[in-house]
C-alpha cells in the first residue's frame, strides 16, 4: 500500500482509498495528508470512496478525515465499512455507507482497467488505456499515460508525465501536472476542448477543417506551442 497504511486507486465512481486496518488512525491520516500535499492539485476535485473494512472509527476520526479532504479540494462521498461503529458514524455525517465485503456493488470497476507499465533504467513508469475513453470518465495517472483509443469530448487524462494518444483527442488532457513543463501531449489528430501542460492552459480553434495530422504539442517560451509529430 501507499505510505504503507493505505492505497489509491481510479475506479468509476471516483477515487477509492484503502486503509490498512493494521496502521494506527492518526498515523494513516498523517501518512495520506503527506501523500495529497506532495501530490499537489493531482487529485483536486476527486469524489473519495473510503475503505476500512471491519476496523471502527468513531464519528470524530471520521469528521477530521473529512476535513482534511476537503481542506485539498477532494470530497468523502462514501465510506465502505464492515463495522458498526463505522456505519454509525458515516450516517451521522450524511456520507453513503456499505455493510457488505469489499466493494458490496457500491463501486464498480471500470472495464478494461489501465494497465501498468512498469518503469527500469532506461524509461519511465506509467498506465497503458487499450479503449476510447468515454464522456464523463477521467483517468490519472502518477507517471505516463498512453491511450490506444480516442479521447471523447467530455472524457479527460490527468498524467505527473507525457500524455500519449494513439487517436482522436478530442477531450480534456493535463500533462504534467504535478508542475513538469518539460511533459508533453501527443495525438494522431489533435482538437482538445482543453489542453494543459503544467499551470499553462491552450484550446483548440473553434473551427479547425485541416485534415487530421499527427501532432505533439509542448511548452517552449512559456507557452504550449503545437508542432507536427
Amino acid at each position: 500500500m501507499e505510505g504503507k497504511s493505505f492505497a489509491i486507486k481510479g475506479v468509476r465512481e471516483g477515487l477509492l482509498i484503502q486503509i490498512d486496518p493494521s496502521v494506527e488512525w492518526t498515523a494513516t491520516t498523517g501518512d495520506l495528508a503527506l501523500h495529497l500535499d506532495e501530490q499537489g492539485k493531482f487529485y483536486e476535485g476527486g469524489r473519495i470512496i473510503l475503505e476500512v473494512g471491519e476496523r471502527p472509527v468513531p464519528k470524530y476520526e471520521l469528521t477530521s478525515l473529512k476535513a482534511l479532504l476537503e481542506r485539498r479540494g477532494l470530497s468523502l462521498w462514501a465510506v465502505l465499512s464492515r463495522s458498526e461503529t463505522t456505519r454509525n458514524s458515516t450516517e451521522a455525517l450524511d456520507i453513503r455507507t456499505s455493510a457488505g465485503p469489499a466493494l458490496a456493488g457500491l463501486v464498480e470497476e471500470e472495464e478494461d482497467e489501465p494497465e501498468a507499465i512498469a518503469g527500469d533504467n532506461s524509461g519511465s513508469g506509467g498506465i497503458l488505456v487499450r479503449h476510447t475513453i468515454r464522456s464523463g470518465r477521467v483517468v490519472r495517472g502518477d507517471g505516463h499515460v498512453v491511450v490506444y483509443g480516442d479521447i471523447n469530448p467530455g472524457a479527460e487524462v490527468i498524467a505527473a508525465g507525457d500524455v500519449m494518444v494513439w487517436g482522436h483527442l478530442r477531450g480534456t488532457v493535463h500533462a504534467g501536472a504535478n508542475g513538469d513543463e518539460g511533459s508533453v501531449v501527443c495525438a494522431l489528430d489533435m482538437a482538445p476542448m482543453q489542453l494543459r501542460i503544467a499551470g499553462l492552459v491552450a484550446t483548440s480553434p473553434a473551427d479547425n477543417a485541416e485534415a487530421p495530422t499527427p501532432e505533439v504539442a509542448l511548452v517552449r517560451d512559456g507557452r504550449i506551442q503545437v508542432e507536427s509529430w
